[in-house]
Formats: C-alpha cells, sequence, structure tokens
C-alpha cells in the first residue's frame, strides 16, 4: 500500500531521530546532502556506515544494531540487496518507520517490514517529500 502524503506528513512531523545508513562523509554524494539538510531542518542524525567514527562530528556507529538510542526513522541509502538484512534489524529493534530513498526498492523487505508494523516508505527521498510537504506550510527550510 503507497503511503499517503498525509501518512508521510505525520512522520516527518512526528519524527525527531533519523539513522541515515550508508551515509558517506564525501559532501557530493546523497547521503550527505540528505542528512545535512535534515540536521538543518531539526532533525538528530545518527551517522550508520562501518567506515566511519563520525560524520560532522557526531560519533557514527557500524551497524543500525549498534545504535544505543532511540531511532524514529531508518532512511536507507544502501543498495536494494542489502536491505532484507537491514528490514530485519529495524523490526527487531521497533524502528516504527523504514524509509527507503530512490532508487531502493526491495519489495520482500517491504512485505517483511509492514507484516511487523514497521510503516515503510519506498523508492522516496526523505529531503524532497520534507521540502515538497513541510517548506510552502513555512516550517521547514527552501535550501
Amino acid at each position: 500500500m503507497r503511503p499517503t502524503d498525509q501518512d508521510i506528513l505525520e512522520i516527518l512531523k512526528s519524527s525527531r531521530e533519523i539513522a541515515i545508513i550508508g551515509i558517506s562523509e564525501k559532501e557530493d554524494r546523497d547521503s550527505y546532502r540528505v542528512a545535512t539538510y535534515l540536521m538543518e531542518n531539526g532533525y538528530s542524525i545518527i551517522p550508520i556506515n562501518p567506515k566511519l567514527d563520525e560524520w560532522k562530528g557526531i560519533p557514527a556507529f557500524p551497524s543500525l544494531k549498534a545504535v544505543n538510542r532511540h531511532v524514529d526513522i531508518a532512511d536507507v541509502f544502501r543498495r536494494p540487496e542489502h536491505v532484507t538484512a537491514i528490514s530485519r534489524s529495524v523490526v527487531d529493534l521497533g524502528i516504527p518507520v523504514m524509509w527507503l530513498q530512490e532508487g531502493v526498492v526491495n519489495e520482500d523487505a517491504k512485505r517483511f517490514a509492514e507484516s511487523h508494523g514497521t510503516k515503510v516508505i519506498m523508492n522516496r527521498c526523505i529531503m524532497k517529500e520534507h521540502r515538497r510537504l513541510l517548506s510552502n506550510s513555512g516550517t521547514g527550510s527552501s535550501s
């Protein structure tokens, strides 16, 4: 079932802690730009990348399971073949939302997560959705 604009708006308004799975320290990467945008718009970023110790001074974690704090959204910037394992971690940890960025499509992982009560947004950019749904209302940045 494809989420409605209202579903996405509710997720964006009620969430504060976003784990960026596959975050990069390279400024030209989508994960870097999206995480920076989200941080500038009031979200707490939890960087997930086993190759990083930190991202912009924020301690990074090697995996979602290593995170020692609450996560509202697991925002995934990994190839589709990695999403099945990620969806299991999301379910095991009770993370309410798994967001698969543009180009990340894995129907099996989506079905698995949804069957365990996780909301899934797939093949959509969280930054673009935030800009589209919240920037026009004056609650977000238009940068």
